[in-house]
């Protein structure tokens, strides 16, 4: 089986070297870039099956690398950030982010992470049976997933989602008015064993109301959410 490739984008060469060290270990074909620039371009001549991409960057930073290499070609991108700013980590969610990392982390989280990414990776790309027309659409008051198309519409105006976006909506729209936990979003859509990371979930839900509404998912505190329908 030909190994997995992966990119990683860091300017820091001791963060660099480790990580790459560590993904060579786990058995991936480790590509490194240092700069905007660079990432970019690695990107487009390597054609990585995942991208763990730092957000401070020179030449031009690591939002702006992941809009360009999104708009080229989709690929799971695992971004590491300095700062724990929620707005920084709702634009690089918005530009096609994945999932990111806070600095400092551990090499096993980052290790997990990836493997998650490119499993719901080769989910989303596996040939399924072909589902009748009226399968493949969920419909619920103006809000409209076109599964087969992977496409949202609500109210006759498309919102363009992330791939991670998608399916977590996908997943809440295949319960609706039914809280799901946190933990068992992150087992589900992303595919996660533990619950470390349910600041993850928080973040993507916070980009689907951005895009669809406020009124469409529900929080339940210290619980989860539920997809809100009209009847």
């Amino acid at each position: 089986m030909t190994a997995k490739r992966v990119l990683v984008v860091e300017d820091e060469r001791t963060i660099a070297e480790a990580v790459a060290a560590r993904l060579r270990a786990e058995g991936f074909e480790v590509h490194v870039a240092g700069d905007g620039p660079g990432a970019v371009d690695a990107a487009r001549r390597t054609r990585p099956d995942a991208i763990v991409l730092d957000v401070m960057l020179p030449g031009f930073d690591g939002l702006e690398v992941c809009r360009r290499i999104q708009a080229e070609r989709g690929v799971p991108v695992l971004m590491l950030t300095a700062r724990d700013d929620e707005t920084d980590l709702l634009v690089g969610l918005a530009v096609g982010a994945d999932d990111y990392l806070t600095k400092p982390f551990s090499m096993r989280e980052l290790t997990a992470r990836v493997h998650a990414l490119l499993r719901r990776a080769a989910r989303n790309a596996a040939p399924g049976e072909t589902a009748p027309a009226e399968a493949a659409m969920l419909r619920f008051g103006d809000l409209e997933i076109n599964l087969a198309e992977r496409r949202v519409h609500r109210a006759g105006v498309e919102a363009r989602l992330t791939p991670t976006e998608f399916d977590l909506l996908v997943h809440l729209a295949g319960r609706p008015r039914t809280v799901l936990p946190r933990e068992r979003l992150l087992a589900d859509v992303w595919g996660w064993a533990d619950a470390s990371g349910t600041r993850t979930v928080d973040s993507h839900i916070k980009g689907l109301r951005r895009k669809l509404g406020a009124d469409l998912i529900r929080t339940v505190h210290g619980v989860g959410y539920a997809l809100e329908v009209q009847r």
